[in-house]
Order: structure tokens, then sequence, then C-alpha cells
């Protein structure tokens, strides 16, 4: 089974298929993750994003990380049996950020799953990216327990066969059964994760622009002035069964 998730010409007018993310919050609010100054261009299918980065939270890291996103409207169901490949081409450009420091502020592509705080991401900037597994606790969300490290966020950063300031392919297998994530950039395992400790069981798919800077006594300290500039394509699912 193959679907693609892109109709970005209605993404302002319509959360059919994409939406602003975010978390609702204990007081009944709800954190959008929408930078007010983002200006966002549709052509050619492709989706283009520049956001001056202003948002931040003193206070929850979760909620000072993105800085801009958009949710897919529905989860997807991961197979029982078999494995779910999700694939999109990004190019990352930044102005502003420290030179060489990757988490100052990047391009997201992340597969979430709120049903058990689960994450596999890629991350990209001009020049570098980093690949991410993690089980997080998102707000609202009840990680299941393991008796092992209930959280956790393990980053993997790398250049090979990542082509600098051009768009790249990047892909997440996820096999339910044999508990594996697998990583490619343009079409090559760059990593593997096994024994993953809990059974994930659907994944909001999320193209975000954000930042990774740990909370200070003082609060946030992941703006000071720099711009990050996504641009993405259509997200491309398949599904496959052992009975295929």
């Amino acid at each position: 089974m193959k679907k693609v998730l892109g109709n970005f010409d209605s993404i302002l007018s319509s959360e059919d298929m994409w939406k602003i993310g975010g978390f609702p919050l204990p007081d009944g609010s709800f954190w959008k993750y929408q930078e007010p100054e983002a200006v966002v261009i549709v052509r050619n299918g492709t989706l283009y994003v520049r956001a001056p980065l202003s948002n931040h939270h003193d206070s929850i890291q979760i909620l000072d990380n993105a800085k801009h996103m958009y949710y897919s409207a529905e989860p997807v169901e991961i197979p029982e049996n078999g494995y779910i490949d999700i694939e999109v081409e990004i190019k990352a450009r930044t102005k502003d950020t420290k030179p060489g420091d990757l988490y100052d502020g990047y391009v997201s592509f992340n597969l979430l799953d709120f049903t058990t705080g689960a994450a596999l991401d890629f991350f990209a900037t001009d020049d570098q990216y980093a690949s991410v597994y993690g089980v997080l606790p998102f707000p609202g969300v009840t990680v299941p327990d393991t008796g092992k490290t209930k959280y956790f966020c393990l980053f993997k950063e790398a250049t090979d066969h990542f082509k600098p300031h051009e768009f790249n392919t990047f892909r997440i297998r996820y096999d339910r059964k044999k508990d594996e994530a697998l990583f490619y950039v343009n079409g090559q395992e760059v990593r593997r994760e096994t024994t993953i400790p809990v059974k994930l069981n659907q994944f909001t798919i999320a193209l975000g622009i954000m930042t990774e800077k740990d909370l200070t006594n003082e609060g946030s300290v992941s703006v000071h002035g720099q711009t990050v500039i996504g641009e993405y394509s259509p997200v491309t699912i398949t599904c496959s069964t052992d009975a295929e």
C-alpha cells in the first residue's frame, strides 16, 4: 500500500491533510508551533517555509524545541506484521546560526507516536544531518513502563551520503514485529536501531523548523535572531505486510 501526503496548496485554508502542530496545556490553552513572521510558499508541489525564530518556552523543553511545525491531520497506522516506510525530500538552509552547530537551527522530519511517546526523526541543516531515536515525555502522553530507561533521546550526527545545500531524500522504516527502525539518506542505510523497548502503534508525521538547546536556570536560550528555511516534498508512505 502506498500513499502520498501532499496537497500543500491547502495548508493555510484546510486541516484535511496538514495542521499546525503543538500540545494542549494543563490550563486548557494550546501551545502552537507557529512562528508569527514565517513566510510560507507552495510552488510545484513543494512546501517552502522561511522562519525568523522567536518562539520559546522557559520551562518545558519540548515546547521550546519546535518553532514552526506542521502535523499530518491524521496519524498513520503501523501494520502489526511487516514494515512501514516514510520518505520525504528536504532542502535546508540557515542564516545567522552558529557555524557548525546543527542544533542552533535546523529543518526536521519527525515521526511521532503520541500513544507511546516514541519519536523517529531526521534533522538537517545546509551541510549535515542527525538521525534521532527516542521516547519522550510529550505533554499529555502516557509513556509505557518497560523496566528499562523510560525517557531517552539518542542523536547521531553525520555527513555520510549527504549532499550539502541540495535536496536530500530521508527515509525511515519501522518494523513493529522486529522492534526495529532503519534510517536512510539518499537510499543508503545510515543507522539501524534494534530491540526498541516499546511497540509503536501510529505515526503523526511532522515537518518542522526547530532548535535543540537545553533550558538554563534563566530559561530558554534557543533564540538569538537566527532564521531557518526548509523546503519539503510531499511525503510518501509505503506499508508492506508479511502476507504481501
